[in-house]
């Protein structure tokens, strides 16, 4: 992979000396999560997808979970210390995160918000998240995850 290849998700870990692999598939939008996963040949319950929600407060909170899972919004309410959150709407997401619908990442984003991962996540060595562009997925501990997103592990899901 050329330098110029590289996602700003790839730089921030480049640049913090975090150990990763990056994977790339064919960009196509209409992908599901499962078939990602089976494209880079893993389970879904190790590919996690980025989404982010805005709490009652107004504040904003990143929430990864598994790519077939679907985020229970009174977990991640009670995970973030909210009266309840709402999905962000998909138009909002690029100008929030600096990242397009599909290709949302934990890392990196504009500007830092709290961030959760699903708990599952740490009975894992390694695991997948959007690489900051649709068609690029990065592999890598969980722990390191949390400590360049200073995640923390939540039960997330329905």
């Amino acid at each position: 992979m050329k330098p110029t290849d590289k996602t700003n998700v790839m730089r921030v870990l480049d640049s913090k000396k975090i150990a990763y692999e990056s994977h790339s598939y064919d960009p196509d939008p209409t992908l599901t999560g499962a078939v990602i996963a089976a494209t880079l040949g893993e389970t879904p319950e190790k590919v996690f997808k980025t989404l982010v929600t805005q709490g009652k407060s107004g504040a904003y909170y990143v929430f990864a979970i598994p790519v077939e899972a679907e985020l229970d919004l009174k977990k991640a309410a009670k995970a973030s210390g909210e009266k309840a959150v709402s999905m962000l709407k998909q138009k909002d997401l690029l100008p929030l995160t600096g990242y397009v619908h599909g290709g949302c990442s934990p890392i990196g984003m504009k500007k830092a918000f709290p961030t959760f991962l699903h708990e599952t996540a740490g009975t894992f060595e390694r695991i997948f998240v959007s690489a900051g562009k649709v068609g690029f997925q990065i592999e890598l501990a969980p722990s390191d995850l949390m400590a360049v997103s200073s995640a923390k592990l939540a039960d997330l899901v329905v």
